[in-house]
């Protein structure tokens, strides 16, 4: 599927987007462990901006928020008056892998809710863009409950095995050349349904 079928694939879901109140807590949780003063801070398909924002609390100098689906940029954009009024972030329409910056030249990668749509290529191209001891940060939905369907289901690559538990989650940073990863369950209670994804953080050799 070429990009442009991709991004008019979540142009479609932009507008509402942000009510998905899952989104945020996820980012949010997946920066909470990073350190802080990092030079640049990669968001890997921002979406609405969840996991850029995040990061602002990290106090990078620059975060580079990118994403296929410029509806999506656009409402991540409106929120930067209000969450980003020293322009922290910039804001780059483009496919995030390969991602748009040089080789190692990130202190952090960001990954929060897009993994499945990306695939095993991810891996080799965020190993390309973290200096050594960079930070990796995603989060990987649970191949026991993740059922894509509608029109996500063509878009997500047959080349990533889902994990079923932590150890398989960190498996996916530790196999692909990265070191000291660990993974987590995180869970949200909706009220209405309980929801959790696996939250991986690792480091660049």
């Amino acid at each position: 599927m070429d990009h442009d079928v991709r991004a008019a694939v979540f142009d479609g879901t932009a507008e509402h987007y942000d009510e998905d109140t899952f989104h945020a807590p996820v980012a949010e949780a997946l920066v909470a462990p990073l350190p802080s003063g990092p030079e640049l801070v990669l968001d890997v398909a921002t979406g609405t901006g969840f996991a850029a924002y995040a990061a602002l609390r990290l106090k990078p100098s620059r975060v580079l928020a990118v994403d296929l689906s410029t509806a999506m940029l656009a409402r991540a954009r409106a929120k930067a008056a209000e969450l980003d009024p020293s322009g922290t972030i910039s804001w780059l329409a483009a496919p995030a892998v390969p991602m748009p910056a040089d080789d190692h030249s990130a202190d952090v990668v960001l990954c929060a809710s897009s993994l499945h749509f990306l695939g095993a290529a991810a891996f080799p191209d965020w190993r390309r863009v973290l200096r050594p001891g960079g930070r990796l940060a995603f989060s990987v939905v649970s191949g026991a409950r993740f059922k894509p369907s509608g029109p996500f289901a063509p878009l997500v690559p047959g080349d990533l095995r889902f994990p079923h538990d932590e150890a398989e989650a960190a498996a996916l940073a530790s196999s692909a050349g990265f070191v000291d990863a660990s993974a987590r369950t995180f869970t949200v209670d909706g009220g209405d349904r309980v929801r959790s994804v696996f939250l991986v953080h690792a480091t660049a050799p």
